[in-house]
């Protein structure tokens, strides 16, 4: 496998683009477009259920119940969950060798508005837990196989899935192609925020409606840290501080080893921060910490939030500080640069992401635990894919296909990746045959998913001891287990 091209680290023998262009074009020939809209069910290497047993190992087990929970409720649901269920068919199927940071989890819901440091809502990819380099293609088969999903779980006609997947493809074709063409600071330098999406939406063929993204845009800017703070917190004495409502959000008591493991743990994180991110949160006094259950597939992985207050109350900072583990992408692709899963979270984010978080860094816990921190919500909104009609699914795959192309552009060779995908709409084609196949795949998993539930396989039925046995590892836990 080779590296993605990297011009830092061309200088002594820098390719053309013609060179660049052939590099595409022979991956094409070693690895032909139409190979890309097969999935063969008989080229898997693990059970799909041993694979979930797996990774749970490292989980905090009162909280596997809730996880299968989330998982269970419809089939969209389940993939969300199960990125390393697909890292691993994705290995076992041809693959090019044009390397890109990878999201990892690029399916729809990972996707969405957020402010960038400047305070402008900005629309990319949100979600790092699983970014690694890889092949270009797997971010785009995972992001497609999902609107297929988000289709069959909306009742929409198999027509309506198959647009969909076609239409992220297809737009991020011809996203690579603009970007093949653009000097490489400008893409570097661009960025989807409002009055582009705005701009976007007047393109040909689209029917968006534009009164609905405009409300979109006001409801991601009125989802301030204050939309956040009012719900997971109270006053408690004249201090406010986290609600108890487990399993989804706990306080965690000052007299717990918890706590103070984590303020100490604090410091390790400001070392990452540029100074002057730094000493603006020395600004701030970590006043409570609390552990908020977040997502469908990070459930049973600690997920701290530290509350912090400025110059009076009125001034608040929520933290996230969420535990990173190895990439579901590392065994099948390469191990990351980073021996410290926050910090290859992280980096991979900066790299891909136009406008990353101001407080974005990474600490490792007194126990053995690595985690990345960010700020809680700030701006930060996603659509409800039940929410979709039919043109409109398709229309924001096609505007997830071309974040997906901007952030791969960022990291790997467009002109590369241009040339293997072509012109023509082969490269779409295929992609869409692939992302309808394996999302029957992916319901039958979904199937066989319950079935485990059932027999015991996995475990299911939260009851109070799974919560009191959450609470007392919270608050008292315990070095981390071997392989996490």
């Amino acid at each position: 496998m080779t590296e993605a091209f990297h011009p830092l680290l061309q200088f002594d023998a820098h390719p053309t683009v013609a060179e660049r262009s052939d590099r595409g074009r022979a991956e094409r020939a070693r690895v032909p477009r139409k190979t890309q809209a097969e999935w063969d069910p008989a080229s898997r290497k693990a059970d799909p259920i041993e694979l979930l047993v797996e990774q749970e190992k490292t989980r905090v087990p009162g909280l596997l119940s809730l996880r299968h929970e989330r998982m269970g409720a419809t089939a969209f649901t389940f993939y969300r969950g199960t990125a390393v269920i697909m890292a691993s068919d994705l290995a076992s199927q041809p693959s090019t060798d044009l390397y890109v940071q990878l999201c990892g989890d690029a399916h729809l819901s990972n996707f969405g508005l957020f402010a960038a440091p400047d305070r402008k809502p900005v629309f990319d990819l949100n979600d790092f837990d699983e970014t690694n380099p890889g092949p270009f293609e797997w971010d785009v088969k995972r992001l497609s196989t999902s609107f297929v999903l988000a289709a069959q779980d909306n009742g929409f006609t198999p027509r309506v899935a198959a647009q969909a997947a076609a239409a992220a493809a297809g737009e991020y074709r011809r996203s690579m192609a603009l970007y093949a063409a653009k000097p490489e600071i400008d893409i570097w330098y661009e960025r989807v925020d409002a009055s582009s999406i705005m701009e976007w939406s007047k393109g040909a063929d689209r029917q968006v409606n534009e009164k609905m993204l405009a409300k979109s845009m006001s409801r991601a800017q009125a989802r301030t840290v204050w939309t956040a703070v009012n719900k997971m917190t109270e006053i408690v004495d004249g201090r406010r501080r986290f609600i108890n409502d487990p399993p989804t959000i706990l306080h965690v008591p000052e007299d717990t080893m918890a706590w103070q493991l984590m303020k100490d743990a604090l410091d390790g994180y400001y070392d990452t921060l540029a100074p002057d991110r730094r000493a603006l949160l020395r600004r701030y006094e970590v006043v409570d910490l609390g552990h908020k259950v977040v997502g469908v597939g990070s459930v049973g992985l600690l997920a701290w939030v530290a509350l912090l207050v400025g110059r009076d109350s009125d001034d608040i900072l929520v933290l996230q500080i969420k535990q990173a583990q190895q990439s579901v992408l590392e065994p099948y692709t390469r191990p990351s640069d980073y021996a410290h899963s926050g910090e290859r979270v992280v980096e991979g984010q900066r790299l891909i992401q136009a406008a990353s978080d101001s407080f974005l860094g990474w600490v490792s816990g007194a126990l053995g635990r690595q985690y990345y921190v960010r700020q809680l919500r700030d701006m930060k909104w996603s659509p409800d894919p039940a929410s979709f009609r039919p043109e409109g699914l398709v229309n924001y795959a096609e505007l997830c296909g071309h974040v997906l192309a901007r952030a791969h552009a960022r990291s790997g060779d467009a002109i590369a990746i241009s040339s293997y995908i072509g012109n023509s709409t082969r490269f779409d084609d295929a992609i869409a045959s692939y992302s309808v196949e394996y999302a029957d795949q992916v319901q039958a998993d979904f199937a066989e998913f319950h079935k485990a539930l059932a027999d015991g396989r996995l475990v299911s039925g939260q009851t109070s001891q799974d919560i009191d046995q959450y609470m007392a590892a919270l608050r008292n836990p315990s070095p981390v287990p071997t392989g996490s």
